[in-house]
């Protein structure tokens, strides 16, 4: 298999897993590492795809408001409030939590709902996704060592 299908496998195995959709980018993540593929490449693209996925969820977010009140609308009037009270009690900082799984997509919806500013989305997401990965990878290569 070629380099670039490689990382772009693991590219959008990050991006889904940070949809709403089921992934398992961290398992991928480790089996290249594994594989002896080189462990910064593999932190930046599993981190970039990751962060893309939430901003995708952000992007749905900002939009889905506006369609609450449609019959078809996939969540409850009340779960949708239940977290918007949520994310107002705990704020922007609940973001650190974006990497974790259940709740971590979801929040970054809920962001994107309730009008987070993109910049401190952005770097809070960041800050979560990364060190995600980067706790994942070192441990995976300190075992390997």
């Amino acid at each position: 298999m070629t380099e670039i299908a490689l990382y772009g496998g693991l590219f959008l195995a990050a991006l889904v897993s940070a949809t709403l959709i089921p992934g398992q980018s961290e398992a991928v993540l480790v089996g290249l590492l594994l594989a002896g593929h080189s462990p910064w490449l593999l932190l930046i693209v599993a981190s970039v795809g990751n962060i893309l996925g939430s901003v995708l969820n952000w992007i749905v977010g900002r939009g889905m408001e506006r369609f609450r009140d449609r019959r078809w609308f996939p969540v409850r009037a009340e779960a949708l409030d239940r977290a918007q009270r949520w994310y107002t009690k705990y704020g922007k900082w609940s973001l650190l939590l974006s990497w974790a799984p259940v709740v971590g997509d979801p929040l970054t919806i809920v962001a994107g709902v309730m009008r987070e500013s993109f910049p401190m989305f952005l770097l809070l997401v960041a800050i979560a996704k990364i060190g995600r990965y980067l706790v994942l990878a070192a441990t995976t290569v300190h075992l390997m060592a």
